[in-house]
């Protein structure tokens, strides 16, 4: 038995779990997902509590059975909590600044980077040095929190660039010199 599948995922409160055919459906207080469920894998609701049971014993489904758990676990979380990652600026001038739903990077380029956030996914700026990215969806969350370190990532000489909070960039020696 997978020990991540077989352990159920309580309920918060205003969380409901209806399963429709080969979906479930995860409605929240910051709103509703949805997911597709792998033939093999059956999901039941059980006074406040959910199972992922599997059918069938092989190593292909035994993978699924922790999958679909874990990914039914992040949409429960994500429709009562939401997720955020957070990133930072480190650059002498370089700033990032939100309008409306769009952020806009000086980051050492000619002209300043534009990114629109998709649909699901807010964009904010906590002074000029510092990106929030929030949403319910974890893996647009991470999706978009990558494309916009991805526009500057950190270079191993002098750590500059777009970075997660907390990320630690592995520096390099810059030249010895001559002798």
């Amino acid at each position: 038995m997978s020990r991540i599948g077989r352990k159920p995922i309580t309920l918060p409160g205003g969380v409901t779990v209806n399963k429709e055919a080969n979906r479930v459906l995860v409605k929240g207080p910051k709103g509703e997902l949805s997911m597709s469920l792998v033939p093999g894998i059956d999901v039941q609701v059980e006074d406040g509590k959910v199972l992922v049971k599997r059918e069938i014993e092989d190593k292909k489904m035994r993978a699924f059975h922790g999958m679909t758990r874990a990914l039914l676990n992040n949409l429960v979380e994500g429709v009562s909590k939401g997720f955020e990652k957070q990133l930072e600026i480190v650059g002498i001038g370089w700033r990032a600044q939100t309008q409306g739903k769009k952020l806009i990077l000086n980051v050492g380029y000619s002209n300043p980077v534009e990114y629109v956030a998709p649909e699901g996914v807010e964009i904010s700026t906590d002074g000029p040095a510092k990106i929030i990215v929030r949403g319910i969806d974890k893996q647009k969350v991470g999706q978009v929190a990558a494309e916009i370190r991805g526009v500057r990532p950190p270079e191993p000489y002098k750590g500059k660039g777009i970075r997660y909070v907390g990320e630690h960039i592995v520096r390099k020696a810059g030249k010895a010199g001559a002798k």
